[in-house]
């Protein structure tokens, strides 16, 4: 297996988990590249303490309450192991190993972002699922998961945002103008995950010469590596307007650059990215 080529699906159990199969199913035969159906199995929240009885309900009741608490712990990890290999496995009924190089199935313990760093020198592509929707731009919260693996890993991040996923007919590149943003064309130019299918870049608001004159120019780019690429500016903030666009161009992916802005400055004005993960309804592939 080379290095930085498999596609990672990471399954949780949630609503998101088929569409997270599904759609890296899909990108590990656009790309060619072997896939991995990874779930990594957190540490159990502890059971509550046990207080000091002994002396009300009788000479070592403590001992005798620690020893049940500690089975039920144990009880609970088999429980729970028995659940990921169940789930791993309808994960894996769904893919047709056939049709992609391998097929890898792995359970991990830890948290997901530990897991996933540790696997980064394998990866091409981390698919995961989101697991709310937000109905107002103006509130921040993503899913911590997403938001951790997304600061954390640098190879791309895919988020499944719906329960189903349905393959893409094109897609849409966020554009600002800003560094961040003219690297995720440069990402897209580079990848064949995305070749083949029409583009548009899209900016919200109201451009500067010099943003027009940067859209142009990642056009131009984009068309020099092979893709049918249109522009779109729309008016409006682009938490707002985006996904309204998304909305009215159907089975599409939207592209964004990875928060780019230092983590002060985005608890003090918001994070583009952040907002967009929260409200598209689409796939959203995250570029670092």
């Amino acid at each position: 297996m080379n290095s930085h080529d498999t596609v990672f699906a990471c399954i949780d159990g949630l609503a998101t988990t088929q569409a997270v199969v599904d759609s890296a199913f899909w990108a590990a035969q656009r790309v060619q590249a072997p896939m991995a159906l990874l779930h990594a199995l957190e540490r159990p929240e502890p059971m509550p303490p046990v207080g000091d009885y002994s002396g009300v309900i009788g000479m070592g009741a403590q001992d005798v309450l620690l020893q049940r608490l500690n089975t039920l712990d144990e009880e609970r990890s088999q429980v729970a192991q028995e659940a990921a290999r169940r789930m791993l496995a309808e994960a894996q009924a769904r893919v047709d190993s056939t049709r992609i190089p391998s097929l890898q199935v792995l359970l991990r313990h830890g948290d997901l972002t530990d897991v996933l760093l540790e696997h980064e020198s394998e990866a091409r592509l981390f698919v995961l699922g989101r697991q709310h929707r937000a109905t107002a731009a103006r509130k921040q919260r993503l899913d911590h998961r997403v938001e951790s693996v997304i600061r954390s890993v640098r190879q791309p991040v895919m988020v499944m945002t719906t329960p189903t996923f349905v393959q893409p007919e094109g897609f849409v590149v966020a554009f600002d103008g800003s560094v961040t943003a003219r690297r995720a064309v440069e990402a897209v130019a580079r990848s064949p995950l995305l070749r083949g299918m029409p583009g548009t870049l899209a900016m919200a608001g109201e451009p500067t010469l010099e943003m027009l004159e940067q859209l142009q120019s990642a056009q131009t780019h984009l068309e020099q590596a092979g893709f049918a690429i249109t522009t779109k500016i729309v008016p409006g903030v682009p938490e707002e307007a985006l996904p309204a666009l998304l909305q009215s161009l159907g089975n599409v992916l939207l592209v964004l650059g990875a928060y780019g802005h230092s983590r002060i400055r985005q608890l003090i004005v918001g994070s583009t990215t952040t907002a967009l993960l929260r409200l598209c309804s689409v796939p959203v592939v995250v570029l670092r």
